[in-house]
């Protein structure tokens, strides 16, 4: 298969609809976590899905898009994150097309893994443009940790995967959820849905 028609089939008119949801959906989350001041973020739950049922790099192309509309609408810290979200796309996307999504300990387990590659990104994001502090509920955890006497980047570290950790099993254990209360109809019309989720 070509280039042309590999991209053709990940990016078919359903996929383009769906990203366009999924944007909103993770940007709506991601606002109220964020007035909230709370601990965590949902704010990948759509690029999650979309990475599921379209593919890592739709996913990746979701996480981009949300972080740059979401950063020149009402947050710029947002748009400084962009490669950490295209990071959480790709690795969903890699996690579902290797089966890690077909059963819910393995959702488990794939926020574990996208935790791991999204934090290689975040943590020198977060250190050296923001020295740490963005204005999320994270924050809180940075600060005392800074209080207790660690370094910065230790601090940003512990920070990062903490929150993330917990943030991005969530994630993909409510994307699990979803894609498989999913009518098998709709599910039909992403080919590479029907194989990572255990449906035929």
């Amino acid at each position: 298969m070509s280039l042309k028609q590999q991209l053709k089939k990940d990016f078919s008119t359903i996929t383009i609809v769906l990203i366009a949801v999924a944007i909103v959906l993770n940007i709506t989350l991601g606002q109220l976590v964020s007035s909230l001041k709370l601990p965590i973020f949902l704010d990948s739950i759509g690029t999650v899905l979309v990475a599921l049922l379209a593919g890592p790099w739709a996913g990746a192309l979701t996480g981009l898009l949300t972080n740059v509309i979401w950063g020149l609408m009402t947050d710029p810290v947002a748009a400084a994150f962009a490669p950490v979200a295209m990071v959480i796309g790709i690795a969903a996307g890699l996690c579902a097309k290797y089966g890690l999504f077909k059963q819910w300990w393995q959702a488990i387990l794939s926020g574990v893994i996208i935790t791991i590659a999204l934090s290689i990104i975040a943590i020198p994001i977060r250190t050296y443009m923001f020295g740490g502090i963005t204005g999320s509920g994270a924050d809180f955890i940075t600060a005392y940790l800074l209080a207790t006497g660690k370094d910065l980047f230790s601090a940003v570290v512990i920070t990062v995967i903490t929150d993330n950790l917990i943030d991005k099993v969530v994630t993909a254990l409510l994307a699990w959820a979803i894609v498989k209360g999913l009518p098998k109809r709709f599910i039909s019309r992403f080919p590479r849905a029907a194989s990572v989720i255990g449906r035929a």
